[in-house]
């Protein structure tokens, strides 16, 4: 399986009986994605509350069936194996992204560039 960048799928976050399942948002490369066994994710949630580091996520937005946020300070890395094995749907827009790509970078302490091209 190789996940594409903006994609959403179920995802089964917690082994044994306390398992939950959970929309992930993907933001590795697709390079990355084709190769390796795991893939960087922003997790995904109904329950919305803002701050600096949250994207609000439409209805619709890469197939998900309610507005949401995506927790971009909650970036981690998951296995592709508990991933589904299809994403809910179409990748969310280039906009979207660039939004979260300005918020992964608040998140992980990182000063735009003035040349960056998602540079504020």
């Amino acid at each position: 399986m190789a996940p594409r960048r903006g994609q959403i799928y179920f995802a089964n976050l917690r082994a044994g009986p306390a398992r939950k399942r959970r929309p992930v948002l993907i933001v590795s490369r697709d390079e990355r994605n084709r190769w390796a066994s795991d893939a960087l994710v922003v997790p995904v949630s109904s329950r919305i509350r803002h701050a600096p580091t949250h994207v609000i996520l439409d209805s619709g937005d890469g197939g998900l069936p309610q507005t949401s946020v995506a927790l971009c300070e909650q970036v981690t890395c998951l296995d592709k194996g508990v991933l589904d094995p299809q994403p809910l749907g179409a990748p969310v827009s280039a906009a979207r992204m660039l939004a979260i790509e300005r918020c992964l970078l608040l998140s992980l302490g990182i000063e735009p560039h003035p040349d960056f091209p998602f540079a504020a």
